[in-house]
């Protein structure tokens, strides 16, 4: 990976542990339709995909009914879910010496822009990065896939020179049907199988390695 000048990051479960905010936000939701989930822990397969279609999928919820989740999950997200959150110890350090070894680094989440601005500022990362894409709240651009190829197009980024970083397969499959490489991280919600089976180039067991892969 040592020829590629663009790096773009996925956020959640790469760069930060959002566990608690966002599985508080979505017991939130549920709650709003009497629902009562078993734990936190069992909402972890929220975080990652666009979350709307995961009401549909993990609950059965329609179309409409999965847009009034979404409309609830933000009451308590956008107030107290998105701080409930940490860096994963080691990513500043590593973000910062990608940065003075002249790597471009990018955001590249299906997060809504407006809260993924947020949330690099509060922890202070919004510095190392050159661009930040994300979703819009509209519900436009939440594919993978679609926030790759923004931060591709608006950046004028060639994929050859570029390799995307994440931890679903989301980031894999999206990162390959844009040309460009892909590494999985294990620390974060995708396993090992997940992964591979997505065909991730390469796999990164904690923030050290990667950082190995990526200077």
């Amino acid at each position: 990976m040592e020829k590629k000048t663009a790096i773009l990051f996925d956020l959640d479960g790469t760069l930060t542990d959002p566990m608690q905010g966002i599985t508080k936000s979505v017991r939130y939701a549920l709650r709003h339709f009497g629902i009562e989930p078993e734990s936190l822990e069992s909402l972890t397969k929220f975080i990652g995909p666009p979350l709307k279609g995961s009401f549909e999928e993990f609950y059965g919820f329609s179309e409409d009914k999965a847009e009034l989740a979404l409309a609830k999950y933000r009451e308590y997200f956008s107030v107290t879910g998105i701080f409930e959150n940490e860096v994963y110890p080691g990513i500043a350090q590593m973000l910062k010496t990608l940065q003075e070894k002249g790597k471009r680094l990018y955001l590249a989440t299906s997060k809504p822009l407006v809260f993924a601005e947020r949330i690099l500022k509060h922890f202070d990362l919004d510095r190392y990065f050159d661009y930040v894409g994300g979703s819009m709240l509209d519900g436009r651009r939440v594919e993978k896939q679609e926030v790759i190829e923004h931060v591709l197009q608006e950046k004028g980024i060639v994929p050859q020179n570029a390799v995307m970083v994440g931890d679903r397969r989301f980031d894999i499959e999206g990162a390959h049907a844009s040309n460009l490489a892909a590494i999985g991280v294990l620390y974060g919600y995708g396993d090992r199988e997940e992964l591979t089976a997505a065909g991730a180039d390469a796999l990164a067991a904690d923030v050290a390695e990667l950082s190995q892969m990526l200077v």
